[in-house]
């Protein structure tokens, strides 16, 4: 009789934390299971790059799980049925019905469109790899020339913007920034991105809010039309209303609201990890969504479960942001890190330095995925019997 463990999502903080299970969980009493609509594992931080023509190296799942004990199941989550502890999924093989005991809910976020017009229909994106892909096509498609408006000043913005004028000198790249670019980091710092932006060519329309999105221009508030053979649309990121539907308890923003060890605050059987959980960190703010929130809370939610399902004490650890390291192309990037408000400090690393940092960071990231019981202890942690806890047979 084995608990079952279901993992939606094999991203960043999904295929982490099924790892990390199977690592300290005894296959005698766990059965985990990690259900992901693709194949293969996307590196989601790298999409920038696939978009501006660089090739990525592909992780099949199904070789990143094999010998671990992790079962994987290539499908798509349609539903959740939290009374009845079911997960619906729909694959190659059919539609079908998943039963759980413990769920880890990490099936990320997608591009948010915010219902601008056209943006939808004529906008591209980096927060898919098949987007991504669709990218790549078109700007190959753009020959030497043409124009390129990168909408959203964020991390994604900043990124695709300056690693395709890197990759695709030929092109002309503008970026629009509802405020100022690179307003959140330390001054020294928004000095460096704007010199990396100048020499990159890359034209900064500040204080310009896209209002509408065309084939072949943008429309912003004030009026203006901006030409724009390529619109690439990462002004933030949403979450799937499933969760929602499901009658889970979830923030404004569709995120699943979770307490301290990443649990379901309306229904203890289901934990959330990643872009999906609304978690508030040590400064009282919501984690924002990135690569680093999935990490401290994937090994929030994980730790949570092992402890829960060994009769262990659930451990106290902290959820603190740090910073962000930003690339700007391949030879440049910049380390910013945070104070306890994440306030920008005022010392910050860029330049090849930072670039090969953020390389490092990038690089481990993957091997941590494609060896995702690396260190498996000899003996791993048997379940305690729990009044009320039912370990059943593994589907």
């Amino acid at each position: 009789m084995k608990h079952r463990i279901v993992v939606l999502g094999a991203g960043y903080a999904g295929a982490f934390a099924a790892g990390n299970l199977a690592r300290r969980l005894s296959p005698a009493d766990t059965g985990i299971t990690v259900v992901n609509a693709a194949p293969d594992f996307v590196e989601r931080m790298r999409l920038h790059q696939l978009a501006s023509g660089q090739e990525l190296a592909s992780r099949r799942l199904a070789d990143v799980f094999a010998g671990t004990g992790v079962r994987l199941r290539v499908a798509r989550v349609t539903g959740i049925d939290p009374g009845h502890r079911t997960v619906a999924v729909t694959g190659d093989d059919g539609s079908g019905e998943l039963a759980y005991d413990t769920l880890l809910y990490a099936l990320g976020s997608s591009v948010a469109h915010h219902g601008v017009p056209g943006a939808a229909e004529y906008a591209f994106d980096v927060a898919g790899r098949s987007s991504a892909l669709r990218l790549r096509e078109r700007l190959a498609g753009l020959g030497g020339g043409g124009t390129v408006v990168v909408v959203g000043e964020g991390l994604t913005g900043i990124e695709t913007a300056t690693e395709i004028a890197e990759s695709r000198p030929g092109l002309s790249i503008a970026l629009a920034a509802r405020g100022e670019l690179g307003a959140w980091l330390s001054p020294k710092a928004r000095r460096h991105l704007r010199g990396a932006f100048d020499r990159l060519g890359v034209t900064v329309h500040e204080h310009t809010s896209v209002e509408a999105v065309e084939p072949t221009r943008v429309v912003t508030a004030d009026g203006r039309s901006v030409p724009a053979d390529v619109t690439v649309w990462s002004a933030g990121f949403a979450v799937h209303p499933m969760a929602a539907a499901a009658g889970l308890e979830v923030a404004g923003t569709g995120q699943i609201v979770v307490d301290r060890t990443m649990r379901s605050v309306s229904h203890p059987d289901v934990y959330a990890a990643g872009d999906c959980a609304y978690a508030i960190g040590e400064n009282g703010r919501p984690l924002p969504m990135s690569c680093a929130s999935a990490g401290l809370t994937n090994m929030r939610a994980t730790a949570a479960i092992i402890a829960r399902l060994t009769g262990r004490e659930v451990p106290a650890t902290g959820l603190k942001y740090f910073g962000n390291h930003i690339s700007l192309g391949r030879r440049d990037a910049i380390f910013q890190m945070v104070d306890g408000d994440v306030r920008s400090k005022t010392w910050f690393l860029g330049g090849r330095t930072a670039a090969r940092l953020k390389s490092g960071v990038l690089r481990s990231a993957g091997w941590g995925i494609a060896h995702p019981t690396f260190g498996l202890p000899k003996h791993r942690h048997r379940l305690t019997p729990v009044p009320g806890r039912e370990l059943r047979a593994s589907a």
